[in-house]
This record gives C-alpha cells, sequence and structure tokens, in this order.
C-alpha cells in the first residue's frame, strides 16, 4: 500500500464543482484585485475566528510582516519568538529590524514554555510572536498574562492551528493583531498563496490594509511606506467554499490522530505527540520522535509511505541567522526536536486501513533485529 504525505483528492474533488462555479463567478466579475469576494471572504473568516476585523494578505509570512509593521514594531525592538518554528515566524521580525530573541518550547507540547518567557525579557522586549505549533494551542492565558504584566504585544503566529482552542478561546483572537496562512497544505489551504491578519482593534485593522495597499487607502494617494501584500480575489473565493467544510475536515484529523494513538502506543522508542489538558489539537501535522528518526524515514520510504521532517534546522542554526551568534548547544531542546521529529501523513479522507498499515510498518521496523 502506497501512501503519500500529503494527498488534497478527499478534500478538493468533492468540491470541484463548487470551486469551478466560484471560478466563474470571480472571472465574470471583471473585477480581480481586492473586490468582492476579498470582503466576502474577510468577513467569513473573522466570524469563523471570532473576532472583529479579518485582513487578506498575500501569504502567511506576509501576514505577520504587516502584523508587526501594524505595531510599529522596528530598530532597536527585540520580539521573543519560540526557538522550534518554521522560518518565517523569524523571516517577519527581521523584516522590520527587529531581533529575534528565542524562548525554548516545552519538550512533550512543543509550544513555547511560558515558564521561560519572563527571563528573556529586557528593556527593548516590545512583543512575544507564539507559534501554535503542528495544530495545538499554546498556553495563551499564561503568555497573555505575562503580556499585559511587561506591557507587551502580542502577535499569534497561527498559520497551523485554525481552529484550535485554549480554555475554549479559539487561536487567532488572542493576541492584539495575529497571522494565518492559507498555504495549500494548511488545514484550510487556498490552491496557491495566500493568507491573513485577524484582530478584534479596528485601527489595528486599518492599518494593515493601507499596508497592504502599496501604503494607500484611496488610490494614488500614498500615505505610508506600504507593500504589495493583498489576497487574490481569485483565492479569495475558493477559500470562502472551503472555509464551511473545515470543521470536517478537523474532525477527520482528530480521528486520524486518535487511531495512531492506539495503533503506535508502546511502539519501539516512540513518543507520540501529547495535549495540554486546556488545549485543543486540530492536528495539522501528526509529529513522532525517535532517536532512530532517520533510518526509521528512509525505512518508511522504501515501503511506500511517505513522512517529512518538520524541521530539520531550527533557526537559529541556519546560516541566515549565524549574525546571532547563536552556536549548536544554545538551544537543545529546540535542537533535540530538530534531531528526533517525524511527521506520519496525516490529511482528511485517510481511512483507518492506512494508520493501521502505517503503525503496522513502524511497529516490523522496530522488530528487526
Amino acid at each position: 500500500m502506497n501512501i503519500p504525505f500529503l494527498s488534497f483528492a478527499d478534500t478538493n474533488k468533492p468540491i470541484k464543482a463548487d470551486m469551478m462555479n466560484a471560478f466563474e463567478q470571480f472571472f465574470d466579475s471583471a473585477w480581480y484585485i481586492l473586490g468582492n469576494q476579498v470582503q466576502k471572504f474577510e468577513q467569513e473568516y473573522a466570524q469563523f475566528n471570532q473576532v472583529a476585523h479579518c485582513v487578506g494578505l498575500s501569504n502567511g509570512l506576509d501576514a505577520l510582516h504587516i502584523a508587526l509593521m501594524a505595531l510599529g514594531i522596528g530598530k532597536g525592538d527585540e520580539v521573543i519568538v519560540p526557538s522550534n518554528t518554521y522560518i518565517a515566524t523569524v523571516l517577519a521580525i527581521s523584516y522590520v529590524g527587529a531581533t529575534p530573541v528565542f524562548v525554548e518550547p516545552d519538550i512533550n507540547m512543543y509550544n513555547i514554555d511560558p515558564s521561560k518567557i519572563e527571563q528573556a525579557i529586557t528593556p527593548n522586549t516590545k512583543a512575544m510572536m507564539p507559534v501554535h505549533l503542528y495544530g495545538q494551542s499554546c498556553d495563551m492565558e499564561s503568555i497573555m498574562a505575562i503580556a499585559q504584566k511587561h506591557q507587551l504585544f502580542v502577535v499569534e503566529d497561527n498559520a497551523q492551528s485554525q481552529g484550535a482552542m485554549f480554555k475554549g478561546k479559539i487561536t487567532g483572537s488572542w493576541g492584539h493583531i495575529n497571522g494565518t496562512s492559507f498555504y495549500p497544505g494548511k488545514n484550510l489551504g487556498a490552491l496557491g498563496d495566500a493568507g491573513a491578519v485577524t484582530t478584534n482593534d479596528t485601527e489595528l485593522a486599518k492599518k494593515a490594509m493601507v499596508l497592504r495597499n502599496y501604503g494607500s487607502e484611496k488610490k494614488y494617494y500614498n500615505e505610508v511606506i506600504g507593500h504589495n501584500m493583498r489576497l487574490d480575489e481569485c483565492q479569495a473565493s475558493f477559500l470562502s467554499v472551503k472555509l464551511p467544510h473545515l470543521s470536517n475536515w478537523t474532525k477527520q484529523r482528530q480521528d486520524i490522530a486518535a487511531w495512531y494513538q492506539i495503533g503506535l502506543q508502546g511502539v519501539g522508542d516512540l513518543i507520540l505527540p501529547q495535549t495540554h489538558p486546556d488545549a485543543t489539537h486540530v492536528y495539522h501535522l501528526y509529529v513522532v520522535r525517535t532517536h532512530r528518526r532517520d533510518t526509521l524515514q528512509e525505512y518508511l520510504t522504501a515501503n511506500g509511505i511517505g513522512t517529512l521532517i518538520h524541521y530539520p534546522i531550527p533557526p537559529h542554526l541556519q546560516k541566515a541567522y549565524v549574525h546571532l551568534g547563536l552556536k549548536k548547544g544554545a538551544l537543545p531542546i529546540a535542537e533535540e526536536i530538530a534531531d528526533t521529529c517525524l511527521s506520519l501523513p496525516i490529511w482528511p479522507g485517510m481511512t483507518k486501513e492506512m494508520v493501521e498499515h502505517i503503525s503496522t510498518s513502524i511497529a516490523q521496523f522496530y522488530e528487526r533485529k
């Protein structure tokens, strides 16, 4: 049985007619930039995310970049960020001229450890950027309490956790202004690059709208130095079709993860995902850890099972960030996760038989002499 790491067949094919209809409406409208489709999706996603405002943007990295710009974060400022995250989180900080300050994660939950944040705060700290990694919400209650105590801004990186919650409050609604991604592989994915910021702050939403469109609210009148970072009308129309299906797709992901938890319990040295008792997990990724990661991945590949590593090199060890002067060993928890993590297939449409086959294959790997 060949099982790819990711398949869109069971999400995109059943809604193909609706997607084609949406494209036809977009095409016939003859309005292709910042029109009714973007406004419609912004309203729909704001309602889904339980916030007052959603501003559609070109991708998730641009969303984080715009969020920091809207807050006035810049040169000389420091932004606290988890040491284990995708590079885009850190790039957004660099784009505004600020300095990323890495804080280690909870080794069990993989999200930033609130108990380690305060020791990283300096007079230059202006914001925190918690990342809801792999699909699980951070401990946002603790993070927001720290932010209030030290008068810091919070920008949630919600690219992997659309619909996740902490104590009943949805991710992307806690921070002052937050970024998400609709990259095709995300839980809610467009058919190309797309992203958004979410916020309850009307002024920040207005700033984001201006910044995404050349710094202009009125055509040809430029208030600030802005960017061309607009959500595409066509992608917005596709996202409007897909958004009503997200809850069902999330439930499927959670069911698949539950099957893995049963099938892989006690297998070899595998460390299975854990969920904070006050958090929910939408399983953008199902990540296990093992000190035999590379050989396990090779074995699964040889047996027709796709896997990926999220992420093999933590940001502080990337060549792009050598100037921070952080050597190997500086952030041991992030490095441990990078050296041992392996993402198994998880996508809506996977069957219990597929998960059992993957689980059996992994057990057979450990049974080899």
